[in-house]
């Protein structure tokens, strides 16, 4: 089993890897769902991380309705992360009906060959998760899809998750997310089955 914990700096993620993590996913700003982080904090949690690292490529908070401008800050920050020698990027473009902006989803996974890539909760904000897993297993160069079944929560959202499984067939794989932690992963992993399972406290407290 697989746990991936949503950092904002590198101390965190430090001190995630030293709990057990098995993968990190670098962010800042969670406060506003995640953005990009800076260049020097992706420097270091690639030298001193021992675990694979995924960040996030996201150019703000709010919806994930990207602009031309923002979209090319994107393919930016992608690019870095490739030359930097990241494990995996994580990011997500929807259209102005909140279904999956294939075109533009493409033109990242394109850029990013060669790293892992996920497509993260913005599938929470579609209106058919289904719909949108579908879109997503088209494109078919994505690893990944991040969801906790469009709730705020795993068990909350478990049988939509449930059936993004089921209807995914482990390409991409569903990273179970929304509130797992340490203390409820196994009641999460009996209820809604998956090989990977995301949180900010899924080995604990890293504050």
């Amino acid at each position: 089993m697989i746990k991936e914990v949503c950092v904002e700096n590198f101390s965190e993620a430090l001190r995630a890897q030293s709990l057990g993590a098995s993968r990190i996913e670098l962010c800042e700003n969670l406060h506003v769902g995640g953005t990009t982080p800076s260049y020097g904090t992706i420097v270091l949690c690639k030298k001193y991380l021992k675990i694979p690292l995924f960040v996030m490529i996201r150019p703000r908070g709010g919806n994930f309705v990207y602009n031309d401008l923002e979209l090319e800050i994107m393919k930016n920050d992608i690019e870095i992360c490739k030359k930097l020698g990241v494990d995996g990027v994580v990011f997500g473009i929807l259209d102005k009906n909140n279904r999956v902006n294939t075109a533009h989803v493409r033109e990242l996974c394109e850029l990013a060959e060669g790293m892992s890539i996920t497509f993260h909760k913005a599938i929470d904000h579609c209106t058919s998760p289904i719909e949108a897993l579908r879109h997503i297993k088209m494109i078919g160069m994505i690893d990944r899809v991040l969801s906790s079944g469009g709730k705020e929560s795993a068990l909350e959202g478990k049988e939509i998750l449930n059936k993004m499984i089921h209807f995914s067939q482990q390409a991409p794989l569903i990273v179970v997310a929304g509130k797992v932690t340490n203390e409820n992963i196994d009641q999460i992993k009996d209820q809604i089955p998956s090989k990977e399972y995301h949180g900010r406290k899924i080995v604990g407290s890293i504050e």
